[in-house]
């Protein structure tokens, strides 16, 4: 079924297992086996549970080598039960099967193979119609990793077992097992993932939070109402009983709802769930949720909340009953640089909080979080001959949109060298040329830029060359570099000059506000490819 206004497709409520037992003897094809572990562990699953398994991809044998290896080196599979169609997808396979186990990545409409599916499930909806752990989803633009893993390190610190995965590239089939009603769930989810369970009556999170709202995949879309409207999914079955947690500040210029107002407010006009608001600024006298103040000591985090207010779930695991508040100061210090992160981590505070966890072990356990791969890792420091300062250098290669590479930027408070660009979908850059040549006189410059390749970075480099003069001038010859390699050999021949003064430590930061194509094969590629390199060369 097809929504005309928006094409969304809509699925039928239910599932088609009516159990995990009925799994045994079904004729399964999983549609994209893939490198990043969700295929695989949809292949791993159903084996598991007696399914005939047909693993399918446009990818080749060769590329998917890593993959097949690791089940076919598995003794604990029964591979009789698994066969493979590789380099192409064959109607048959699809018509014949009792289901079809979708890639997120694999748009319905139009596809022909999906078309002739008598069932389609993901190993998201599979899932969550089968485990009865109470559920904390997230989605959004920015900052989505960086909330779900802060609040994971949060609740398991907090004596809490709990499971993290979904876009983070973990399957929750990996876990579905382990989980039962006092086994907290966090699921980051994108769109796609999002645009999967569209009908399906199975996403119920007890909590959703959806991070900061920005352009992406507009080449996908087509438009910002139809990426927004996958988003709202997170919190369209939520009930009186659980929570939702929006953005209550502005939407970045010319990128808010067509109706009018902010992303945030029209998610609450929206949602039957109790409303939290997270601002970087003081909340309003009868918003609740967290927000950031600036003290003479620095950043503080603090959370506002009801006077009555009670946590909607209570486990022996954490000793001190929910603190009843109205204000609570529950941040002071963080190990991340970033304004960015420091909404992130307040936001996965107030989730410990509405987890009845105590202000204290939650204060205790996030300033202790050191951050997760790809987003601002510090991952390696080097000094040169001639200084006796420090370059640090930090990973953030999962800033795919030009609006995380101008945070990072930004992050330090103090001049960065810079690492940007790669290929374009279908975003505006102007944020990230707008910071980079300092239109706002409160802007931080960047002591030195470099960039990757890519129809991403060109249209950066024209928005750049059509700033102010002294911007031009600074950025319009920058000559973009093909390869992560003749980069970072550029690099070091420069670092090598830079004087430092005692103790100084200058940070090196890769974000490339743009995604991979071409160069690498996802994000996660190009991180560890970078990180691989620097550590070679330094």
């Amino acid at each position: 079924m097809e929504n005309s206004t928006l094409n969304q497709h809509i699925f039928p409520e239910g599932c088609i297992f009516s159990d995990l037992e009925s799994i045994k003897g079904k004729h399964v094809t999983v549609m994209g086996l893939g490198l990043n572990g969700g295929g695989e562990a949809s292949v791993r699953f159903f084996l598991k549970h007696g399914a005939n398994v047909l693993a399918t991809d446009m990818k080749t044998a060769e590329q998917l080598k890593p993959t097949i290896e690791r089940l076919e080196q598995d003794k604990s599979l029964d591979l009789s039960h698994l066969s493979y169609r590789l380099g192409e997808h064959r109607l048959e396979d699809f018509s014949t099967a009792d289901c079809v186990i979708k890639n997120p990545g694999v748009k319905i409409a139009g596809n022909k193979f999906l078309a002739a599916a008598k069932a389609i499930e993901t190993d998201i909806s599979i899932f969550l119609h089968f485990s009865k752990a109470p559920l904390i989803a997230v989605t959004g633009s920015k900052g989505k990793s960086t909330t779900v893993s802060a609040i994971h390190y949060g609740l398991c610190k907090a004596g809490f077992k709990a499971f993290l995965g979904g876009n983070i590239t973990v399957s929750p089939l990996t876990f579905l097992e382990e989980t039962n009603e006092k086994t907290p769930v966090i699921l980051e989810l994108s769109s796609w993932q999002l645009a999967d369970l569209r009908g399906r009556k199975a996403l119920k999170p007890k909590i959703s939070i959806i991070t900061k709202i920005v352009p992406d995949h507009q080449n996908w879309y087509g438009n910002m109402e139809s990426y927004v409207a996958d988003k709202r999914l997170i919190y369209a079955d939520q009930t009186e009983q659980d929570y939702s947690i929006f953005d209550a500040d502005g939407d970045e210029p010319g990128t808010g709802p067509e109706c009018g107002g902010t992303w945030g407010d029209l998610f609450a006009r929206e949602t039957k769930a109790k409303v939290l608001r997270y601002s970087k600024t003081q909340l309003p006298e009868k918003t609740f949720g967290c927000f950031q103040e600036n003290t003479e000591s620095g950043f503080a985090g603090k959370i506002k909340l009801p006077a009555d207010f009670a946590a909607i779930f209570q486990d022996s695991a954490t000793t001190q009953k929910s603190q009843q508040t109205t204000m609570q100061t529950v941040l002071q210090k963080l190990s991340i640089p970033g304004e960015h992160i420091q909404t992130n981590v307040l936001n996965a505070a107030l989730v410990m909080t509405l987890m009845g966890v105590s202000i204290e072990k939650t204060k205790a356990a996030l300033e202790s979080w050191t951050g997760i791969a790809h987003r601002l890792q510090f991952f390696h420091q080097w000094q040169n001959k001639s200084s006796c300062g420090i370059f640090k250098f930090y990973n953030d290669s999962c800033a795919t949109v030009p609006e995380a590479a101008a945070a990072a930027s930004q992050a330090f408070g103090k001049p960065v060298i810079f690492i940007t660009g790669g290929t374009d979908k279908g975003l505006e850059f102007n944020i990230l040329a707008d910071t980079l040549a300092c239109v706002n006189k409160n802007t931080v410059p960047v002591k030195k830029l470099y960039m990757l390749a890519g129809t991403g970075t060109d249209k950066l480099l024209q928005l750049l060359a059509e700033k102010e003069q002294d911007a031009s001038q600074k950025f319009g010859q920058a000559e973009p570099y093909n390869s992560l390699e003749t980069l970072l050999s550029a690099l070091k021949a420069d670092l090598e000059k830079i004087q430092l003064a005692d103790g100084e430590e200058q940070p090196v930061v890769f974000s490339p506000g743009a995604t991979s194509f071409g160069m690498f094969a996802n994000e996660f590629d190009r991180g560890c490819k970078f990180m691989d390199e620097v550590k070679k060369l330094f």
